[in-house]
């Protein structure tokens, strides 16, 4: 089980964790704010009153031995900064992942040696440009992915004799028929490289492309199962 420390409980923090499955992720909750702990505790979530600043403190919660995770969702870039240097002097293989506010925090937050930065200003930019340019794979993954827990990634490997062999990507139908994303596709006799379905032409498929989808485990093994059927028909 994967151990993620938050710190920092708005709405973002909320949206992220809350998407989390608890089967797989120890979550705890961190915030100064005595109101906002209570919220999170009422959520469901484990929740420590501690003292960001202080390094006893980052240790009494795992940073530097247990905690795999760290989500620095403080409102204030500075807040983040500090909290992202403390924690990597402590651990310099914990992933650390942060808000940013201001674009110009990114940098100094990158510098204090956080993994990940999330804009989510530019976040919501990209997806305004997704409604007006590509507003059907938008829906189709707020409607797929968003709200769900049980998501995972899969591969298919389409066989020799597949109904899947010479037709077109545009063809699948993998959200309507089985709730399912496809992201990418690997056609391994050209190289081991998986090219997203968003930056490429409509394809015709061959014997041996690598189909990488996501969504729910159970549509998975339906199409997977789909797929071995129509292989075994032929």
């Amino acid at each position: 089980m994967k151990t993620i420390a938050v710190f920092g409980y708005n709405r973002l923090s909320f949206e992220a964790i809350s998407r989390l499955d608890k089967e797989f992720y120890q979550i705890t909750v961190i915030d100064h704010d005595p109101v906002k702990v209570a919220l999170a505790r009422e959520n469901g979530f484990e929740t420590a009153n501690i003292d960001f600043r202080s390094d006893d403190d980052l240790k009494l919660i795992g940073i530097g031995a247990h905690v795999d995770t760290l989500f620095c969702f403080f409102d204030t870039d500075s807040e983040n900064v500090f909290l992202t240097l403390s924690a990597r002097a402590l651990d310099k293989e914990l992933n650390i992942i942060a808000i940013v506010d201001s674009p110009e925090s990114a940098e100094k937050l990158l510098a204090a040696g956080a993994n990940k930065i999330i804009d989510p200003y530019e976040i919501c930019g990209r997806k305004i440009h997704d409604m007006l340019k590509r507003p059907d794979i938008n829906d189709i993954f707020d409607h797929t992915v968003f709200g769900r827990h049980d998501l995972h990634l899969a591969e298919v490997t389409i066989p020799e004799n597949s109904y899947l062999e010479k037709t077109h990507v545009t063809q699948l139908q993998l959200s309507s028929q089985y709730n399912l994303i496809l992201i990418g596709i690997v056609n391994k006799q050209v190289s081991e490289q998986l090219h997203f379905v968003a930056e490429e032409f409509d394809r015709r498929l061959s014997v041996g492309d690598i189909l990488v989808i996501l969504g729910p485990s159970r549509e998975i093994r339906a199409f997977k199962k789909d797929v071995e059927n129509e292989f075994c028909k032929i």
